[in-house]
């Protein structure tokens, strides 16, 4: 059985369970309970649960209750607290959700049990990726030999001090459900705790989503998604981090959508939220963009009431989905990181539309505090920017130009001219010139804003670039003119 015969039985089946289980949830509700308990058995107190409408807290002795409608909820999940790990099988998060399906196949009941952690500590390793989005085999070997092997590799090296969780931003595959299976084999047994967020290739495109389609039907765009992943807005604890995860597409079929948050979605935001002590880190995880100064037809249309969700919290956002690096200071609370895509622009090359190389963001979360670094497949982590030698940038031709991907407004870029300090390089928006390069209309390519040149003198021979990030950090390239 090949595997898109596999992912079409799936399906089948799901629809197939979920018609008989929306004929009987039209006319009533199902009340759902079970309990929160460790590996002794023993009941968890104050553990946050919710179908994606409605939230409760388990009781002393760790039960739950919820009246849900299945109509709408396809899933009951807590929100594990930070004193207990984080549940997982062969490395993927999971365990911390059940299907309405499989509550209702079991008599309406169900537990979640946890292991507590021997040591609860405040640091943590937070490995955000964007974009495999692979379309066929080709991609997904590239995917498998390339992007993988180096996520792993950095994980190795992180986890023998913390403990380490990774989070796809979205966009796993291209359209293609037949490469569900493999994606997800793909990221087992990494050695991190490996999320999934959902983007607007990964619904099935013959359906609108859930809350499009008539209320009651057996299919609708994320049903294979729900399969091998699990709900789509959930949320969970580790060290004094709160992280939320997110639908932020309202997908209409046939690769249409809306990059936007349901007016629902925003309340079940807001009631995550209300269990969170105001002030605490916040990350938020989703697909689209809301902030992008550049590209920002892109963003989502009610960022602002989302700022408001979360005007009472430290938050930062990551998000995928333009395979374009930008980042964002919106408030001096909320700091929105759009980072590269893994797949760069769609596996044509090594580069992103920004001309940041294919890669991911490496975090390192200390207590409420972050710091970060944009990490470039197959290069070491001090790979910061791209210097251009004069005449290698067609259209700044008498310049150095350097590309500072992961800049924001507390990097500074100088340059040294023999060995003499310049000053600031000249910060200027153009296109990359190894993106505009690779396609045939650059007008396709869009400007970026994280470019600086300076223009060497006749006779000069060598030229220094110092780049230095918000942690005091330098990164440094010479030329030879």
């Amino acid at each position: 059985m090949n595997k898109q015969t596999i992912v079409k039985s799936f399906a089948f089946g799901l629809a197939f369970f979920s018609l008989c289980l929306e004929a009987s949830a039209q006319t009533s509700l199902f009340d759902f309970t079970g309990k929160v308990v460790d590996q002794s058995g023993r009941g968890i107190a104050g553990v946050v649960v919710n179908d994606g409408v409605h939230f409760t807290r388990t009781d002393r002795q760790g039960a739950w209750k919820l009246s849900s409608d299945t109509v709408v909820s396809k899933f009951v999940s807590i929100s594990t607290p930070s004193a207990y790990q984080l549940p997982q099988h062969e490395g993927l998060a999971d365990g911390f959700y059940v299907s309405v399906g499989q509550l209702v196949a079991k008599g309406n009941k169900h537990d979640f049990t946890l292991e507590k952690r021997a040591d609860a500590k405040d640091s943590f390793y937070y490995i955000a990726i964007s974009d495999p989005q692979v379309r066929n085999a080709a991609e997904m070997k590239r995917w498998r030999q390339e992007a993988v092997p180096d996520i792993c590799e950095t994980i190795d090296s992180l986890k023998q001090s913390r403990e380490v969780v990774a989070m796809t931003l979205g966009d796993l595959v291209f359209d293609n459900m037949g490469l569900y299976p493999e994606y997800k084999e793909s990221v087992k047994n990494t050695g991190a705790t490996f999320f999934q967020c959902i983007g607007n290739h990964d619904f099935d495109l013959r359906y609108q989503d859930l809350h499009n389609m008539e209320a009651g039907t057996p299919v609708y765009g994320e049903i294979n998604y729900y399969g091998y992943f699990g709900p789509t807005d959930y949320s969970f604890n580790i060290g004094r981090a709160h992280i939320v995860t997110m639908k932020n597409l309202n997908y209409v079929s046939n690769k249409k959508y809306i990059e936007a948050l349901t007016g629902a979605q925003l309340a079940w935001l807001k009631k995550d939220l209300s269990y969170v002590p105001k002030g605490s880190l916040v990350i938020l995880n989703m697909h689209a963009a809301s902030w992008n100064k550049n590209g920002k037809d892109g963003n989502i249309r009610n960022a602002a009431a989302l700022q408001e969700v979360l005007k009472d919290y430290n938050v930062h956002v990551f998000c995928g989905h333009t395979h374009f690096l930008q980042n964002n200071e919106v408030t001096p609370t909320l700091y929105e990181h759009n980072i590269g895509a893994a797949c760069g622009a769609w596996w044509a090359g090594w580069v992103n539309q920004c001309g940041a190389p294919n890669g991911y963001i490496v975090v390192d979360v200390d207590g409420d505090n972050l710091k970060w670094h944009y990490k470039g497949t197959r290069r070491d982590f001090s790979y910061q920017f791209r210097l251009y030698n004069k005449g290698e940038f067609p259209t700044q031709s008498s310049f150095v130009v350097a590309n500072v991907w992961d800049w924001d407004s507390a990097w500074r870029v100088v340059w040294y001219q023999d060995g003499k300090l310049m000053g600031d390089m000249e910060q200027f928006v153009d296109r990359d010139a190894e993106r505009a390069s690779q396609v045939k209309n650059i007008a396709k390519v869009p400007l970026t804003g994280h470019l600086f040149r300076a223009m060497p003198a006749d006779g000069a021979k060598e030229i220094k670039v110092e780049a230095t990030n918000r942690f005091g950090e330098v990164f440094t390239q010479v030329i030879k003119l």
